[in-house]
């Protein structure tokens, strides 16, 4: 595909608006414990989640709408269409209800099924990643990039679970990688990622993660200088997993997983 450069520019603009807009929303219900009640999977969904989400659906809907729209709450519209939309509300919930403020509101956007723009906003943190393909990565609207590290025993590897990551193949891979590295930590969910793209950690290992999940890292990252795949390999937000690196430690990453 090639890339039409305005369209993504009006793009990311837009969907910075609405990731700011967003997170005003949850910053009314944070602070405290948040009440949830559970979705179909047992994952829990807060008033925040769905006001949120219907705030943008409502607004993609009145600016563009041809274009569809796949959120985590309130699933897909307009499939097929040209420009796709991918919505999490909240991602990291869990933190939210507890009053932890790595949580974050994220964007993701495909042209024709290539991944163009990415936001990733956290609200209590007031920092904002966005980035559009062949725009580059801007962390609080200033240029950012990916760590120049790349020796694997002085980079720091995180994850969101890591007793889901011991109960899959890669599981020994990881232990590998705690005892390689400079250090680990959970510093987990989408800002783990954020982490990679500003250069304060090298790697983020996701095992399990949904579109929006995933959905604006792929630009983010690669805007930034680094690499994201899933743990097979493959440089997609629809693939189940994702791994974000600075690129330099991709592969080191990704053959000590496989090699557990």
């Amino acid at each position: 595909m090639k890339v039409n450069e305005k369209e993504v520019q009006e793009l990311l603009n837009f969907a910075t608006t609405l990731a700011l807009k967003a997170g005003d929303i949850t910053l009314k219900y944070f602070g405290g414990v948040v009440a949830s009640d559970a979705k179909g999977d047992g994952s829990p969904v807060t008033i925040a989640d769905r006001e949120v989400e219907q705030l943008i659906r409502s607004r993609i809907e009145q600016r563009f709408p041809e274009h569809s729209i796949l959120g985590e709450e309130y699933g897909e519209s307009n499939p097929g269409a040209r420009v796709r939309w991918i919505l999490d509300p909240i991602d990291a919930t869990l933190s939210f209800m507890r009053g932890v403020p790595l949580y974050g509101v994220l964007i993701g956007i495909e042209i024709e099924d290539e991944s163009v723009v990415g936001i990733a906003h956290f609200p209590s943190l007031r920092e904002t990643l966005a980035a559009g393909l062949g725009l580059g990565c801007t962390w609080n609207e200033q240029p950012c990039q990916v760590s120049e590290i790349d020796r694997l025993e002085d980079a720091v590897i995180c994850t969101t679970d890591v007793e889901r990551l011991l109960s899959r193949p890669e599981g020994a891979g990881w232990r590998e990688l705690q005892q390689r590295c400079a250090f680990s930590r959970t510093w987990g969910d989408c800002y783990g990622h954020a982490l990679v793209a500003t250069g304060r950690i090298e790697a983020q290992v996701d095992p399990v993660m949904a579109p929006w999940d995933a959905g604006p890292f792929l630009t983010i990252i690669t805007e930034a200088g680094g690499e994201f795949t899933t743990l097979s390999g493959e440089a997609t937000v629809h693939g189940g997993s994702g791994v974000g690196s600075n690129g330099l430690v991709h592969t080191a990453v990704m053959s000590a997983l496989k090699a557990g």
